[in-house]
């Protein structure tokens, strides 16, 4: 298996994407990338891809062989188990089962995130905001002195919640949310993820520009509020 060619095919914007490449090099693992418009999907996309979304990951083996495996936490979990490089998991199983619930809550933020983003008017806007006040609430009484997560080892948690801080590094150049106001941990543990070259690194040099047209897009509200 530690020999099989690992192909990540991917969306410039998808979070759950970046949590596969961001578990993919802090384990120090080559892969390549392949990227598909989702507007326009491929049939060869529609073809391998159950749910026809990202990330898939084609697991290439010496036989030529392949295997496509979808959702991005079996797929962290997957590079988890057969990869070597940094463990991105406790060794204990009640803190794993622990890690992989925040991982699920992790996938609850984006939910509320969506609506967030693509809010077209104030009170929708709102809602969404107070929502996840709420959600990153819950998280800042689960933190304890970082810099990470579970202290100082990386874990598969903070490869999540990575990609949920990346949004809101571009709407504050729009319109500062206070969001994060009134959560000291929350604050330094984004500051910390924003920080690690992994995180830096998955994404594309203009996923900002990207953003911010899917925003334009999808008329958002908090385009409106940063006029």
């Amino acid at each position: 298996m530690f020999d099989a060619k690992l192909i990540l095919v991917s969306h410039h914007l998808c979070p759950y994407v970046q949590r596969a490449v961001i578990t993919l090099t802090e384990k120090a693992v080559p892969f390549e990338l392949r990227y598909v418009d989702l507007s326009a999907k491929p049939d060869w996309f529609l073809a391998i891809s159950p749910l026809g979304k990202v990330p898939l990951l084609i697991v290439r083996q010496g036989d030529g062989t392949e295997t496509v495996l979808f959702e991005s936490a079996v797929i962290c979990e997957y590079l988890e188990e057969t990869q070597s490089g940094a463990k991105l998991h406790p060794a204990d199983p009640l803190a794993r089962a622990r890690h992989r619930g925040w991982i699920e809550f992790g996938s609850s933020v984006l939910s509320d995130l969506w609506g967030f983003e693509t809010a077209k008017d104030e009170a929708t806007y709102e809602v969404k905001r107070k929502a996840l006040i709420d959600k990153f609430g819950r998280v800042e009484t689960e933190l304890n002195d970082g810099p990470f997560f579970a202290g100082g080892a990386f874990s598969l948690v903070d490869a999540v919640f990575a990609p949920i801080f990346r949004y809101f590094d571009v709407f504050d150049t729009i319109m500062p949310t206070g969001i994060f106001d009134t959560l000291p941990r929350v604050t330094a543990w984004r500051a910390e993820l924003a920080s690690r070259q992994s995180v830096r690194n998955a994404v594309t040099h203009d996923y900002p520009d990207r953003l911010k047209v899917f925003l334009v897009d999808h008329d958002a509200w908090l385009l409106k509020l940063g006029a």
